[in-house]
């Protein structure tokens, strides 16, 4: 399992631990920005003067695909995600830009879930936004991710602030990953 050194053993389980995690990662990134990129167009697909049984379908597979797809598939990404990090010991600062992005993209993932919501509760009052918007929110993000992860771009030159680039000497609550 490790080295007798008590380090592990990269020769052994953890190289397929992470390709098994990169695998599961991937897998849900896709479910998930697929099912926020076609929550939108089902949601357009609403007509409030249509019939019960029309808006009760198109309600019914809004809620199912948001909660029982895209939720969970977000959730796993994440987890997955969180583990690869620290697996991979990835803390570099385009990684950092690109969890800025996944933030934008849980944002607008929370907001198509509100309009999702809307849809349910209230069928005659909400009106929703045109399509593009919600797919522009979720598509921006997922550009700059993809961009970011396949780009690696060097961004140690990017202008911070002084005190981001300079330990100020405080103590963390838990030991930080060497290299």
């Amino acid at each position: 399992m490790g080295d007798p050194a008590g380090g592990l053993c990269v020769s052994g389980w953890f190289p397929v631990l992470i390709t098994l995690f990169k695998g599961v990662h991937i897998a849900a990134l896709i479910l998930w920005c697929a099912g926020l990129l076609a929550l939108p167009l089902m949601l357009s697909r609403h007509d409030p003067a249509g019939t019960a049984a029309e808006y009760s379908r198109i309600r019914r597979a809004t809620h199912t695909t948001y909660a029982i797809l895209v939720t969970p598939a977000a959730v796993v990404a994440v987890v997955a995600g969180t583990w690869l990090i620290f697996f991979r010991e990835a803390f570099v600062p385009w990684l950092y830009a690109k969890l800025l992005f996944v933030a934008a993209l849980a944002a607008a993932h929370a907001w198509i879930g509100h309009l999702v919501v809307q849809v349910a509760e209230k069928p005659e009052k909400h009106r929703l936004p045109r399509s593009y918007l919600p797919i522009t929110a979720v598509g921006i993000p997922v550009i700059v991710i993809l961009m970011l992860v396949l780009g690696k771009p060097d961004l140690w030159d990017f202008p911070l602030p002084g005190w981001l680039l300079e330990p100020q000497g405080g103590q963390l609550p838990f030991d930080v990953p060497k290299r």
